[in-house]
């Protein structure tokens, strides 16, 4: 009995859709870095800390992830 080839094109169309928005998603954190957040120096206080270092911990689990590192080591 012969297999066929498995169709992986709805795979592959979610995965590629996925990608585009992780790419948007990208892009759009870039621009908000390269503007400060949205911050002024001169107004900077521990709320915006608290809020940047939630954005960074959010991003090392992805990165962690991604790059099997941190945790997701081994």
């Amino acid at each position: 009995m012969t297999r066929r080839a498995t169709d992986n094109s709805k795979a592959l169309d979610a995965f590629i859709a996925a990608k585009l928005e992780i790419d948007s998603m990208l892009e759009r954190l870039k621009a908000l870095s390269d503007d400060h957040f949205e911050t002024n120096p001169d107004e900077i206080n521990w709320g915006h800390v608290g809020s940047l270092s939630h954005y960074r911990d959010k991003l090392r689990e992805i990165t962690n992830m991604a790059f099997r590192e941190g945790e997701h080591a081994g």
